[in-house]
């Protein structure tokens, strides 16, 4: 199982999670063109630079406003700019984020300032309520995961917003998270999650930061409600340092996507990644993450355990079968997507003839053990079938590692399979090639060749 672990000991910000994406693997080329495809495309663009906190280094992602018209050379804009935005509505939520949701002239806030000179920019953001920001997401031409991605993480900040101020969710109008920069943010999440395609999704606590903040409404604490409102149930920490460091944004984020919150950790990391906030803390200002294989003690309930020799691995799986004549074909694929949605790790069909030679299809999945109930679950109530088949299967594979290669049409993905610790299979990662093939408008077997060339 592949786990996108985020270790926020600093917070998170929506820029900071683009950053800590783009570093741990998500193809910046990609993001870029996925992100142009929105209506909005010509009010913004991503600057992407590599900095130091502390010594360490990571990715600093930037959503530059064109609108704005600043005639700043220095995208990264680590001068300090101040900020009274006059907004026609009433204000869902100003702050003046520590944290880094300084996209595109170095705020210190995701939100409105008010700071010492005021005076010395004065603009207006686009006010949007759900249904027009909802509208952005569908006409642009994403797959069904990207789209209900970015709308769930949207819908945890309208519940929030709508709780603090006394609203319901459709008289809410978006401010800054309205803005195009917040609404890059979180599609540009959606966009991420979907391109690195892990089994899980787990977070340590969530630093909160602390003290206060003064806004259009007046000085209020740190965290904003609609933070502490977004992050109820879920485990955080307080006062590291004396500033914001968990904007909405970012506390809905991990709140849509998540699926567990724990400091217990069991997994390989495979890949690390560093996404930068602009302000100098304490502490580092930065979000980490992690891409890792999970690892379980007992075979059983196990995803991953390792044979005694050291050459390969084994997952103890389960097969699940029905057999089926009386459904109409063209919900099968509605079915698997769910299946695949809920963590299933195959899904495939198979011609039968059962009794009185009657046709029919064997629909057989392969999930873990921990998953079982859902899938079975997921069997009964979308088919025909009134009973199901389950049994163990031992699943018993190569070593692999995973590296990347650098192409003249991008960088690709590959895998390589070892046996008695010497490699005996290399293999380009289907994905990453695709993508090259569309962002490069070539065909797919011309990235094969490319890269068939190099690993020879």
């Amino acid at each position: 199982m592949t786990i996108l672990y985020y270790d926020c000991f600093s917070g998170i910000s929506g820029d900071m999670n683009l950053g800590a994406m783009v570093d741990v693997g998500v193809d910046f080329e990609y993001l870029t063109e996925m992100l142009n495809k929105l209506s909005v495309k010509n009010e913004f663009y991503l600057h992407r630079s590599r900095k130091q906190k502390m010594g360490i280094e990571g990715t600093k992602i930037d959503v530059i406003l064109n609108k704005e018209n600043h005639e700043h050379t220095n995208h990264s804009h680590e001068a300090k700019h101040t900020h009274h935005h006059s907004h026609e509505a009433k204000h869902t939520h100003h702050h003046s984020h520590e944290a880094e949701h300084t996209h595109h002239h170095s705020h210190e806030a995701e939100h409105t300032h008010n700071n010492n000179n005021a005076d010395d920019h004065h603009h207006k953001h686009q006010h949007r309520n759900l249904e027009s920001i909802k509208k952005i997401i569908n006409d642009a031409p994403y797959n069904k995961n990207i789209k209900t991605l970015s709308i769930n993480m949207f819908m945890e900040v309208a519940k929030a917003e709508a709780k603090v101020h006394g609203k319901t969710i459709e008289e809410i109008h978006f401010h800054e998270v309205g803005a195009v920069d917040s609404i890059v943010d979180i599609i540009g999440a959606a966009i991420c999650f979907d391109y690195l395609n892990v089994d899980k999704i787990i977070s340590s606590s969530v630093e909160l930061g602390g003290g206060f903040v003064k806004c259009a409404h007046g000085v209020i604490p740190v965290p904003a409600p609609a933070t502490v409102e977004i992050l109820k149930n879920t485990p955080v920490t307080l006062g590291k340092v004396n500033f914001e460091t968990t904007t909405p944004t970012g506390a809905a984020i991990l709140k849509a996507n998540v699926n567990e919150f724990t400091s217990k950790l069991n997994f390989n990391i495979i890949k690390t990644g560093y996404g930068l906030g602009t302000k100098d803390f304490d502490i580092p200002n930065m979000l980490r993450v992690y891409i890792a294989t999970e690892i379980e003690e007992e075979i059983g309930k196990s995803s991953t355990v390792k044979e005694e020799n050291n050459d390969f691995d084994i997952e103890e799986q389960i097969i699940i079968e029905v057999n089926i004549d009386d459904m109409n074909p063209e919900l099968y694929e509605a079915i698997e997507e769910k299946l695949f949605d809920n963590g299933a790790l195959d899904v495939y069909k198979t011609n039968i003839l059962m009794k009185k030679n009657r046709p029919a299809i064997k629909l057989t999945v392969l999930t873990t053990v921990e998953l079982l109930n859902k899938i079975e679950n997921i069997l009964f109530m979308e088919t025909t079938t009134l009973g199901i088949r389950e049994y163990p299967v031992k699943k018993k594979m190569l070593k692999r590692t995973f590296e990347k290669i650098q192409t003249k049409f991008g960088e690709v993905d590959i895998k390589k399979g070892l046996l008695n610790g010497k490699v005996v299979k290399i293999k380009p990662e289907y994905e990453t090639c695709k993508k090259l093939a569309k962002i490069n408008n070539v065909s797919i077997l011309d990235i094969y060749s490319e890269v068939s060339t190099l690993i020879k």
